[in-house]
């Protein structure tokens, strides 16, 4: 494991739990870093609208995802959510939203606003009337889930956006009339309205200078952009030890939490490295290997191990959980069949075993009071049968 300084994911709180000294058994519940994967087969699953086989797989790939994670991101492609103008995927979205916070998890809704995966119908519209359909979106949608997700990417992938030419679309129509600063400006604006309490990012698979450039300009502009979301889908290979030093650098100068939103290493073999768009890479025959595997884990554990030990990383999110759901790539951490790959156990090595407080027995003061220090996060505290919520950090 990377023996790199971990002082800033700790700290020590003080708490009263007795009316003297007392034996106290601590343990640690949930972390505050935000380890998530994208979990899409949450809606067929909370509706039951699975068949036996396929919901008995689910529940093993949840036992598994709870095991391991605290978030999740849920999808709101809005072709997919509402490909039939006015008629929302509501109910079975809240369904699932509702089921994967009750299991303890933080949800985040992506995205509000992008150019693929497109409402079709949108092109039905004159640009003005694009441009209300989108705001009116981001309220109806962020004001319905709030207190159920509060995390949102705003947008994704605005650098590309007004010059995507693959396919017409509303969205890059709009793009191209409002400009990329002035139409983000109004988007963030229409969300933090429709919920103050949210979380709201800016999303982007483009890593170079261009990115940097467009932050740059949104802070300039005064858009209050709280956390720069930075997609690392590697299905052609593992980033070198430099570029990711390289894109950390880059965005830390604007001292904002990062979240690396979108992780992808496959245990098969490497995407070709001439393809420019990873959706044009087509093949039925995309097998995880044994020696792929061993690969995949040790370049998840060093993926990891960089971005835990960087202070302004608040958030990792694999992308997708077992193999198989994007792109036909072996890039899950499950297989196929919903068991755990060499990269779950590595990760898991990590998440509840490395940065993960032990159980502790502490002995209360005179007072009755402890203090504890951990890993940043949720704890409890069990004294004479009773047991007391606390958090670290």
């Amino acid at each position: 494991m990377n023996k790199q300084n971990l002082a800033h994911r700790k700290a020590t709180a003080t708490i009263r739990v007795s009316d003297g000294p007392k034996p106290v058994t601590v343990r640690q519940t949930r972390h505050s870093f935000l380890f998530g994967c994208s979990e899409f087969s949450t809606l067929p699953y909370a509706s039951n609208q699975m068949e036996e086989a396929e919901h008995t797989a689910a529940e093993k790939r949840y036992g598994h995802m709870g095991e391991l994670f605290n978030s999740v991101t849920l999808p709101f492609y809005w072709g997919r959510y509402e490909p039939e103008k006015g008629k929302p995927d509501y109910e079975r979205m809240m369904k699932a939203a509702k089921w994967l916070k009750g299991q303890g998890l933080i949800l985040k809704g992506h995205p509000l606003c992008w150019h693929t995966v497109c409402a079709p119908w949108l092109l039905d519209m004159t640009n003005a009337e694009i441009y209300e359909t989108q705001l009116a979106r981001i309220k109806r949608d962020v004001t319905a889930f709030e207190g159920v997700i509060d995390m949102w990417d705003v947008i994704n992938e605005a650098v590309i956006m007004p010059l995507f030419d693959k396919y017409d679309n509303g969205i890059t129509r709009l793009c191209k009339d409002r400009g990329r600063i002035s139409l983000i400006r109004d988007l963030f604006k229409e969300a933090r309205a429709a919920n103050p309490n949210a979380t709201l990012l800016i999303n982007d698979f483009e890593t170079s200078e261009s990115y940097d450039i467009l932050v740059e300009g949104l802070l300039e502009a005064g858009i209050p952009i709280e956390v720069i979301g930075i997609q690392s889908h590697m299905h052609q290979g593992c980033w070198s030890q430099e570029k990711t030093d390289e894109i950390l650098e880059r965005f830390s100068r604007f001292n904002l939490p990062l979240h690396f939103t979108e992780v992808t290493l496959v245990s098969g073999h490497i995407m070709p490295r001439e393809i420019v768009d990873l959706n044009d890479y087509q093949t039925n025959n995309w097998p995880s290997t044994p020696e792929g595997e061993a690969r995949q884990a040790e370049e998840v554990a060093a993926f990891y191990d960089t971005l835990f030990a960087h202070p302004l990383v608040e958030a990792i999110t694999w992308w997708s959980f077992h193999d198989g759901l994007w792109l036909g790539a072996p890039s899950g951490l499950l297989s196929s069949t919903s068991d755990p790959k060499p990269a779950y156990h590595a990760l898991h090595k990590r998440i509840k075993g490395d940065w993960w407080t032990k159980e502790q027995e502490i002995m209360a003061d005179a007072n009755g009071n402890i203090t504890v220090t951990g890993f940043k996060g949720d704890y409890v505290a069990l004294c004479e049968g009773r047991e007391i919520a606390f958090t670290i950090g």
